[in-house]
């Protein structure tokens, strides 16, 4: 199973950057040996429409388009379920186990995402009340993802 983060907007370069990198990394290399082929990150470029309607219908038809059928969708959302890390990789590894080709992370842009694409999530995840720059959470996002992939193959980077 592939990890997809699909977001609109590019991180740049910089220590966010560099954080969310090394987690991608660390991800993909471990998670190789428990069944997901790759973690990847995904940057949609940010609809230059005036109108704030179509430019949220434009950037989900853009992240829509990077999501494959049958996969797991994940929509981060301040008003979203706030998962343990433990239960997020429950998750994950149920996903990965039922043969989900993907699970795919969306992180829309500065307007929100679409009733189109917020309609196919199979969970919107949450990071707690505060609101967040997109930038932290990819770093955040990415942690977890890393974190849920320690779990599940044992190592001991997660101590509940």
């Amino acid at each position: 199973m592939r990890l997809v983060i699909a977001a609109v907007g590019r991180l740049g370069r910089g220590a966010e950057s560099e954080i969310a990198e090394r987690y991608r990394k660390r991800a993909a290399q471990l998670g190789r040996r428990i069944g997901f082929r790759d973690a990847e990150v995904v940057e949609i470029r940010e609809s230059r429409a005036q109108d704030v309607g179509r430019r949220m219908t434009e950037e989900s038809i853009a992240l829509a388009n990077v999501i494959p059928d049958r996969a797991a969708v994940v929509i981060l959302d301040a008003r979203g379920e706030h998962l343990g890390s433990a239960a997020l990789a429950a998750l994950l590894g149920r996903w990965r186990d039922d043969g989900r080709p993907a699970a795919v992370f969306v992180i829309g842009g500065d307007d929100g995402l679409a009733d189109s694409l917020r309609d196919k999530a199979t969970l919107r995840l949450g990071f707690g009340a505060a609101t967040w720059p997109h930038q932290l959470v990819r770093v955040m996002l990415l942690e977890q993802i890393y974190r849920a992939v320690t779990i599940l193959s044992g190592h001991p980077y997660h101590r509940a």
